[in-house]
């Protein structure tokens, strides 16, 4: 019976991840020159030339997004995915303590949820992201090789 729960957490907290990078991808999409312009904001704050750099870092961390979230719902990927959100979130509660500790930013929509959730970039920030982590390590460590090859012989006989 535990095993089963765990099991339904694992799936939850890998759907649900994959589910939040899909829609923070679009919710930037859908607001993307005021995204762009957020983080062309975040990179002058940080000395780097944001004229140059708005748009290609805006649309890397768009696709870097939607790259986590297909990890996530690929069978095979499931793992890497877990490990490349956590990295994403990490470097960004990172970027987020930074900002407001070493660059003594003053508070700045960072666009994470487009214009649809408003989110200021500083602590909370930091500790959502940090807080997503614990999902992102029930989906490493939950994941089990015997699950992924149930799931790739589902996908399989859905195919055929």
């Amino acid at each position: 019976m535990r095993s089963k729960i765990f099991k339904w957490v694992v799936r939850v907290s890998r759907f649900g991840l994959a589910a939040l990078f899909l829609f923070t991808a679009g919710a930037k999409l859908a607001i993307i020159p005021t995204f762009v312009e957020n983080v062309g904001q975040l990179l002058s704050s940080s000395g780097i030339d944001y004229e140059r750099w708005s748009w290609p870092g805006a649309i890397v961390v768009i696709a870097i997004e939607i790259v986590i979230a297909l990890l996530l719902i690929l069978p095979r990927t499931v793992r890497w995915g877990a490990v490349a959100g956590a990295i994403l979130l990490t470097a960004f509660a990172g970027y987020a303590l930074y900002y407001v500790y070493v660059l003594k930013g003053e508070p700045l929509e960072c666009g994470c949820f487009g214009g649809i959730i408003a989110s200021q970039l500083g602590v909370s920030t930091a500790l959502r992201n940090l807080a997503l982590l614990i999902p992102a390590f029930l989906v490493w460590w939950g994941y089990r090789k015997s699950e992924r090859r149930i799931a790739m012989l589902e996908t399989d006989s859905v195919i055929a």
